[in-house]
């Protein structure tokens, strides 16, 4: 019987450490449109209104404030695409 647990355990142990690790998901750039779209900005919108949409959203959707981690990280990426040099 222990030698069936045993080889049970190393079994159980080898599927643990040789199995398939899921790979990080990779934010994906959002396009120009979605990204006005995320910060509410019009295509007339200055580098200037687009930080204060960004800091306005972040403010008010960060985790520290009870926000959500993937909604900060979307507004940061559609601040980036439209703030591109």
């Amino acid at each position: 019987m222990t030698k069936v647990l045993l080889l049970v355990a190393l079994l159980v142990g080898a599927w643990l450490l040789l199995r398939p690790k899921p790979k990080p998901q990779r934010i994906q750039r959002p396009e120009e449109s979605e990204a006005r779209a995320v910060l509410g900005v019009g295509p007339r919108a200055n580098a200037d209104d687009i930080r204060a949409a960004h800091r306005r959203l972040v403010s008010a959707l960060h985790p520290d404030k009870g926000g959500s981690a993937e909604l900060t990280r979307r507004i940061n990426a559609a601040r980036d695409v439209l703030l591109k040099p």
